[in-house]
């Protein structure tokens, strides 16, 4: 249990808010302004953020001992780690929550809830980013100062109480979102889809020119709703745009008197390639998110090129959030005797690359052949029970038991027995 280290009011730290993009655009867009919900409604930065949540989410957690590396089945946290997390979240949902978090503000906070009678972790409580800051006391030692939403106050976690996944960090304890990097990339998405709405509304036409050889100099007699009076060209202008603009007006007959003309502007090269430049976007926000192109629904790949991305994708940065949380989880959530029993927490990574049925298979084939995987082991890797005769090591000879390995192998050189 946590008590608050002080109470709602004006000397309470006020919680930081969620613009972190604070640079401006050559785009035209000024960046403070762009959030997470800004950034999510660019189509790419959505599906790299979904497909490394969804990636990770589904890689289940186990204990294993890291010398022998037998699997830990009786640990009290393993109900924690594979059953429920906290009251309203299965473990899938509570790690996809957790890289959103990381993703878009660069730093995923959790607190561990124990036991006050025996210290267990009895629950994993995600913080929201924004309510979260991090300071150094006097000694130099960390804290984390959470603000409750509710009531104003405020706590002070310590280190061990607190989960902290970084996304890309510089110092170690401040985290980086990748939309920092892509903030340029996302205000010219931002700009295009601007540019396309303006285009669509106006029928998927650009504007054009009105011209008469009659005098419009002066003004009119209709005024504006502040009772000044409009000029002539300004009265046209209004009148062609309230009948022929929008996209419920695309595309109507336009009938011109007074001597008027309409010449439309073609859309120039500029403005063509502006519009081609997206899949370029798509390309960037890939790189700077580490996700193959093929998971932004982009590209022309092959199914066995996508498949080896994947894995690719799986063997880099997927292994590098993965084996950041293992350490983080197996230092803060194990005792210092299970650690000393070198007790350990990691994901099974397998789970990601079950689509690959292929290459799996093939893995499979080459370890039991030369001996390091049986027949139950792969079972295992694929949520299959054990079968007789499955816990035998084989080795080529062509693939007998190890222990008749040497008597095989000195039987057919010749030798004795």
């Amino acid at each position: 249990m946590i008590f608050p280290v002080r109470k709602s009011g004006a000397n309470a730290p006020r919680a930081p808010d969620d613009k972190f993009l604070t640079l401006d655009s050559p785009s035209g867009w000024h960046l403070d302004t762009v959030g997470a919900d800004a950034a999510l409604k660019v189509t790419a930065v959505y599906r790299a953020v979904t497909y490394i949540a969804e990636t990770i989410s589904i890689m289940p957690y186990y204990l294993y001992n890291s010398v022998t590396r037998d699997h830990i089945t009786d640990h009290p946290l393993l109900e924690v780690l594979t059953q429920r997390p906290n009251e309203i979240m299965t473990p899938a949902v509570y790690k996809y929550t957790r890289q959103v978090h990381r993703l878009l503000t660069g730093n995923s906070y959790v607190y561990i809830a124990r036991s006050s009678r025996t210290g267990r972790v009895e629950e994993l409580l995600p913080l929201a980013p924004s309510l979260v800051r991090r300071f150094f006391d006097t000694e130099n030692h960390l804290h984390y100062l959470y603000t409750d939403p509710k009531n104003g106050d405020v706590f002070d976690l310590l280190p061990n109480q607190v989960l902290d996944a970084k996304a890309f960090t510089t110092d170690g304890i401040t985290g980086i979102t990748p939309l920092t990097y892509a903030r340029e990339v996302i205000g010219k998405d931002l700009a295009a889809q601007k540019y396309h709405r303006a285009l669509y509304q106006n029928g998927g036409r650009p504007s054009g020119v009105l011209y008469t050889d009659s005098n419009l100099s002066g003004r009119s007699e209709e005024q504006d709703q502040d009772g000044n009076y409009l000029s002539k060209k300004e009265v046209i202008r209004r009148a062609w745009n309230r009948v022929y603009t929008g996209t419920d007006n695309a595309f109507r007959t336009a009938v011109l008197d007074l001597g008027l003309k309409y010449e439309p502007i073609a859309m120039n090269n500029s403005d063509a390639q502006f519009v081609e430049s997206l899949e370029v976007t798509v390309a960037d926000i890939g790189r700077i998110f580490g996700v193959p192109l093929h998971a932004l629904m982009s590209g022309k790949q092959s199914y066995e090129s996508n498949s080896q991305n994947r894995t690719e994708f799986v063997q880099t940065t997927g292994l590098n959030i993965v084996t950041a949380d293992d350490e983080e989880y197996s230092y803060k959530l194990l005792s210092l005797s299970d650690r000393g029993k070198h007790i350990r927490v990691r994901q099974n990574m397998d789970a990601a690359l079950r689509g690959d049925t292929k290459s799996r298979m093939e893995t499979y084939r080459i370890q039991r052949e030369m001996g390091s995987l049986n027949v139950n082991e792969i079972r295992a890797k694929e949520d299959l029970p054990e079968i007789p005769g499955g816990d035998i090591y084989l080795a080529r000879l062509d693939s007998v038991p190890l222990e008749d390995y040497r008597r095989i192998s000195r039987q057919r050189n010749g030798g004795e027995e």
